[in-house]
């Protein structure tokens, strides 16, 4: 390959990685929050020591591989050369100092950015908690005793703790705007900080592959003033549904591409009941189960093919 070629090569890559690229919403480096924040920091301090190393190798090989073409004549050949003590200090101790650095920068941020971690405010924070099923998000507000199907609200500059469970197979909330994916599983209850700074509407999801439906497993995350989050208070508790335990059995079964829903009251203590469920007895029933007797009010399977025949 001539130079010509090379450079040829070389600029079409760039115009193709860009268009590839254009469709990226990257909304982990376009936060929102305070935590989201201090990781894209974290990001991009990580991505430019490692640009250290890997921009030198990329242009060094370039013209090694363009200089010691077999072609070039010029270039030095030495068969028997095999060693090179500045060479080796080099290699070995930039990449010693980017690790140490990015050791110390690590162990730092894992401690100043521990997701269980309250975050410093003099507001008192909104507890929110998430119960992950298939394929959708429920969340209850304990303090207003309201609950919301795959949308949630909270003022800006607010900080909200999240109470996170699964009532299915595990899950990952996120909130990439925000900051600090967990995991959301069965019989545990995992703890999220998070605050927005800006008002808007922030896209959520899960990302840990849970089955057919896990594509759609999204929600909306409203950051709004405090007389738009009591508007959204309200308007959830002008709902005509409860979230009894029957209710919460109905929006349990698997569902894709769940519409956003409201419930005006919520069963005291449902989240924990979620959690405890899977905890002691194992033989336990799960909550909403139905007895024997309303089992076998249902038609089956069976009873349904008997019927065709």
């Amino acid at each position: 390959m001539n130079k010509r070629s090379l450079v040829s090569a070389l600029r079409w890559s760039c115009a193709g990685l860009t268009v590839f690229l254009s469709g990226c919403n990257m909304e982990v480096l376009s936060p929102k929050g305070d935590v989201g924040m201090q990781e894209k920091s974290l990001i991009l301090i990580a991505l430019g020591l490692m640009l250290v190393v890997v921009i030198p190798v990329i242009v060094m090989t370039l013209v090694f591989a363009w200089r010691y073409r077999a072609s070039n004549t010029k270039a030095t050949y030495a068969p028997k050369w095999s060693h090179s003590t500045a060479i080796e200090a080099v290699v070995w101790a930039i990449p010693c100092v980017i690790i140490a650095i990015l050791g110390t920068i690590t162990w730092r941020t894992s401690h100043t950015l521990d997701p269980y971690k309250p975050l410093e405010s003099k507001v008192k924070p909104i507890t929110i908690q998430v119960v992950s099923l298939d394929w959708k998000w429920l969340f209850i507000y304990p303090d207003y005793g309201i609950a919301s199907v795959n949308e949630i609200a909270f003022p800006t500059d607010v900080p909200v703790h999240f109470e996170i469970t699964s009532d299915s197979v595990m899950n990952a909330f996120f909130i990439p705007q925000l900051g600090s994916q967990i995991y959301a599983m069965a019989g545990m209850d995992t703890q999220l900080n998070l605050i927005a700074n800006e008002p808007g509407t922030y896209a959520g999801l899960s990302t840990n592959y849970s089955g057919a439906g896990f594509s759609d497993m999204h929600f909306n995350a409203i950051a709004t003033s405090q007389q738009g989050f009591s508007d959204w208070i309200n308007k959830a508790k002008a709902s005509s549904v409860n979230l009894d335990v029957q209710a919460y059995h109905t929006l349990a079964q698997p569902s894709e591409k769940q519409p956003v829903a409201y419930y005006a009251a919520v069963k005291p203590g449902l989240f924990n009941n979620i959690i405890q469920q899977y905890m002691g007895d194992m033989s336990m029933s799960r909550i909403g189960t139905q007895s024997p007797a309303q089992a076998s009010a249902i038609p089956s399977s069976n009873d349904h093919a008997k019927a065709s025949e």
